[in-house]
């Protein structure tokens, strides 16, 4: 192997090392982020993921939800009756079938969240705003697939559960 080729390789390993790192990084950054919102919202963490899910997929089922946001049906039970008595969301029985349920959030509360993720939505625009479209595609792609491994690790560790 050249002495360039090692060089490379060691230049890419770092790289990559700093990508995880960033990566760590964000996601410790947006956990505070998220307690602080869910502090001036008086939401728990695992609420405001929950409120989250319902406002971007909903309306869903609590089956549904409780999948997406890797908790037991019974702890989604808890998590909707404090939601629902807080007026973020509304449960809505099925017509047809008035055991089937489902969730919905409340738009008129959920300009509140958007109001305290302001900021952040700002400087992500204007981030964005500095990269030409291929560039965006390409940060969309890695995204998307570190966001699948993400899940593939989760549902790995929870298989050995």
């Amino acid at each position: 192997m050249s002495p360039v080729t090692s060089g490379n390789q060691r230049a890419r390993r770092q790289l990559t090392t700093q990508i995880k790192d960033s990566v760590r990084d964000l996601r410790n950054q947006l956990s505070m982020l998220n307690r602080q919102v869910g502090t001036h919202l008086d939401l728990r963490e695992v609420d405001l993921d929950c409120l989250d899910l319902i406002s971007r997929h909903g309306p869903l089922s609590p089956t549904a939800l409780a999948r997406q946001a890797g908790v037991h049906p019974a702890t989604v039970t808890g998590i909707l009756d404090r939601l629902e008595q807080a007026g973020w969301v509304a449960r809505e029985r099925g017509p047809a079938d008035r055991r089937a349920v489902t969730v919905r959030a409340l738009p008129e509360r959920g300009r509140e969240v958007f109001a305290l993720y302001a900021g952040m939505n700002g400087a992500m625009d204007d981030i964005c705003a500095g990269y030409d479209e291929e560039q965006l595609k390409l940060l969309a792609d890695f995204l998307r697939k570190t966001t699948e491994a993400g899940a593939t690790a989760t549902g790995d560790l929870a298989g050995r559960g």
